[in-house]
């Protein structure tokens, strides 16, 4: 990706190393007690990896990369909230969205971005933001954390079946904040762009953010190992322009996107290059 982003058409990226986020950001969505386990837990240097569950581990680099992907999200929101610029897009590892506020999960140790939309509301007054995840895989982390909030709108396009097992369209949330439009194994461009425009879109339109958030995740994408959907790199250019349209009715044109998946390095490359050329448009 790193190579992608290096074209000429990119040479005129604000290019900022991510800081560490605070515990007090962490602590927003997830409790003290689960932030300091997994220092705790964070082998030295040297020392073998710690396995967290079946998928998720943690390497001696691991929670401070963590913590800089949390830090690079809310930074990614003080520039886009102060007017800085007008959108940004936080590159980083550790994916998050599959985070729970107890629980890692699903290479996930820190929910980015949960925490940048909360970053949003209590040091800049956002007072809705909007979500948008079109990872191959359900934000099942960012969906229970917002899940009795009506002040945040979380909205997903997936692959199901598939993991996690969660976003079915019967998962509303408390305050009916929460909208799933599940896709199914073998649907690629047609059906998405269905699902954004049918289900996603209006009710977005409706909830009129203050900020929209996106976790974009490029696994959706054909080329990629760990799903069976078929997106290409126009159908997330597509995407990215409605939510720049959005942005700039309801928003301002506030919108960060954070990364998720990604696991075909090619795929992941051209697909991230498509997005992030096409916020460079607004």
């Amino acid at each position: 990706m790193e190579k992608a982003l290096a074209n000429p058409l990119f040479d005129t990226l604000a290019r900022i190393q991510a800081p560490e986020a605070s515990i007090e950001m962490i602590t927003e969505c997830h409790p003290l007690a689960y932030t300091e386990t997994l220092r705790r837990l964070s082998p030295r240097d040297g020392e073998r990896s710690v396995q967290i569950d079946g998928d998720t581990s943690m390497s001696s680099g691991s929670f401070e990369a963590a913590l800089r992907g949390a830090g690079g999200a809310a930074l990614a929101v003080d520039h886009v909230m102060t007017g800085k610029v007008r959108n940004a897009f936080s590159a980083s590892r550790p994916p998050g969205h599959h985070a729970e506020p107890r629980r890692a999960m699903g290479f996930c140790l820190f929910n980015n971005v949960a925490i940048a939309a909360r970053h949003a509301q209590r040091t800049h007054g956002a007072e809705r933001v909007a979500i948008l995840d079109f990872d191959v895989h359900h934000g099942n982390g960012t969906q229970a954390i917002f899940w009795n909030d009506p002040s945040v709108l979380y909205a997903s396009t997936h692959q199901m079946p598939l993991y996690p097992g969660t976003g079915a369209p019967s998962e509303t949330g408390e305050a009916g904040t929460i909208v799933n439009a599940p896709l199914r194994p073998g649907q690629g461009g047609r059906e998405f762009r269905e699902a954004m425009q049918s289900v996603i879109l209006p009710r977005m339109v409706k909830f009129a953010p203050d900020l929209i958030l996106i976790s974009a995740g490029f696994d959706a994408h054909e080329r990629d190992p760990l799903g069976s959907l078929n997106f290409v790199e126009e159908d997330y250019a597509w995407a990215t322009t409605m939510l720049l349209d959005l942005a700039a009715k309801t928003a301002g044109g506030r919108i960060v996107s954070v990364l998720e998946g990604g696991y075909d390095l090619t795929a992941l490359a051209r697909s991230s290059a498509a997005h992030v050329a096409t916020l460079m448009q607004a």
